[in-house]
């Protein structure tokens, strides 16, 4: 089974209710109608119902009307979560005029509607910049407990002559968000990301804290601060299996690993990688993917208190509804846990 495969089971076997704030795109339409022909998820579309199913009619999709609408423009809808929003953001001196205002994007609604209670998940992106999708989830969701940075995972599907990772995936981060973390952020990216490891890949994290070092074997500022983040993400969750400093071979190659790193209950067989930097993470997994020709699923958004992902204008049909299948198994995985 592969791993879309198995997300797609799991998700089917626990629907969740999943907003679709870009009710008027046609990929996303499009992708919405695939989700409710296969069961995937309960979509939610914020929009008037009557133009949301003739634009579906257009696009010749039988299985819109399926879907459960939220209009944004119905005043007593509107007020609940206009309330919602003027109370979480009250120290920053949002009017409930204001609030209104706000609640009407249908970026903010959909989080609100996750806040409120009346929805488990959002997917967005397809029309809007990433930085105001990720406004609005900063805005209403925020992050987690214990986690104060948003980050992104990529899962790499390598070859079958790839012999490393575990069933052939590895679980790269952060390549997506945070361009230079401190060593406060970066354990909680380690830690986030192994809950992506485990929610998503499947897979028992395995977590390498990555440098150009390993266990001493160079000495500058950028290894100190991984060496600090591993402390804190030992200190952050004691039952994870991480370890650190670590150069990339020693992570993932047994020999390596053995002869750099003896004793490490990491070295040689990490699932996942945690990079210094932005820079760092975003070169390795492009270059994985061009040269060993592997599959990137992702970035993957790990740290909000729900699961919100956000899209590529550019993505295609396919990459919406993989992307809303994961987001389903982040939602599926946040209640387990």
């Amino acid at each position: 089974m592969t791993l879309f495969e198995r997300l797609t089971k799991q998700a089917q076997e626990n629907p969740q209710r999943l907003v679709l704030p870009e009710s008027l795109e046609p990929r996303t339409l499009q992708a919405a109608n695939r989700v409710l022909g296969d069961h995937i998820a309960e979509v939610i579309l914020v929009g008037k119902r009557d133009e949301i199913l003739a634009k579906a009619f257009e696009l010749g999709l039988s299985n819109i009307d399926k879907a459960t609408f939220v209009d944004p423009e119905d005043d007593a809808v509107l007020e609940t979560y206009a309330e919602l929003f003027a109370e979480l953001r009250k120290k920053k001196g949002v009017t409930i005029e204001e609030a209104r205002k706000t609640a009407r994007n249908p970026l903010y609604f959909g989080c609100l509607m996750i806040k409120h209670g009346d929805a488990d998940a959002m997917v967005a992106g397809a029309l809007s910049p990433t930085s105001h999708v990720l406004r609005a989830a900063f805005q209403v969701l925020k992050t987690k407990p214990g986690i104060s940075v948003v980050s992104g995972a990529f899962i790499m599907l390598l070859p079958d002559n790839v012999p490393y990772g575990e069933d052939h995936m590895l679980v790269f981060a952060d390549c997506a968000v945070v361009p230079d973390p401190t060593a406060q952020e970066l354990a909680e990216i380690a830690v986030a990301t192994a809950a992506t490891t485990k929610n998503i890949a499947g897979l028992e994290p395995v977590v390498a804290m990555c440098s150009f070092s390993t266990k001493g074997s160079a000495s500058h500022p950028m290894v100190d601060k991984v060496v600090e983040a591993t402390k804190i993400a030992h200190e952050l969750d004691g039952e994870l299996k991480l370890d650190g400093e670590l150069q990339s071979d020693a992570a993932i190659v047994p020999a390596i690993g053995q002869m750099k790193a003896p004793g490490s209950p990491v070295a040689g067989h990490a699932n996942t990688l945690i990079f210094p930097s932005l820079e760092v993470g975003n070169i390795a997994y492009k270059l994985v993917q061009r040269l060993a020709g592997a599959g990137a699923v992702g970035p993957i958004l790990q740290g909000l208190a729900a699961p919100v992902n956000d899209l590529s204008r550019g993505a295609t049909v396919d990459d919406i509804v993989n992307t809303i299948i994961v987001t389903c198994n982040q939602a599926i995985g946040d209640k387990k846990h």
